[in-house]
């Protein structure tokens, strides 16, 4: 059986908790040892064992090759394929994840020109948001449902 872990953030919250708890009923804990105690609880030897485990999973919303998705790229409506997903070993909770349109998408806002574009790669979280935004403020790419 395979579970789905909280996220890193999540994790290190419940290591932090713990320790408040634990030390608001005497017991004193360093953070390091609150970290292992919650690696315990989710049945791994260390917390480094959790970490790794837990950085590489899958977001919560998993897209996975083949799937079809629809959303928004750089302002404009999409449906699509999923191609490919990886987690981005560089920064925890963020995907690389790689779409072909079903139809190709402008991603330019001039109209004396265009630059169409069929198959893209972007970062997203768990939600499916790219942190990345344009000029006026918007995601590069929203995955919906």
């Amino acid at each position: 059986m395979s579970m789905v872990l909280p996220s890193l953030d999540e994790l290190k919250a419940q290591a932090r908790r713990l320790r408040t708890t634990l030390e608001a009923g005497g017991t004193a804990v360093s953070h390091s040892k609150s970290l292992e105690l919650i690696a315990r609880q989710y049945g791994f030897a260390d917390w480094n064992t959790l970490y790794a485990k837990a950085g590489n999973q899958p977001p919560r919303r998993a897209w996975n090759p083949g799937d079809r998705v629809s959303g928004s790229y750089l302002g404009q409506a999409f449906k699509g394929e999923v191609l490919g997903l990886e987690a981005m070993t560089s920064a925890h909770g963020l995907y690389r994840i790689t779409i072909r349109f079903d139809e190709p998408v402008d991603v330019v806002t001039f109209d004396s020109f265009s630059a169409l574009r069929q198959r893209v790669t972007a970062t997203i979280d768990e939600e499916g948001v790219s942190p990345s935004k344009t000029s006026n403020g918007r995601p590069h790419m929203v995955l919906h449902g």
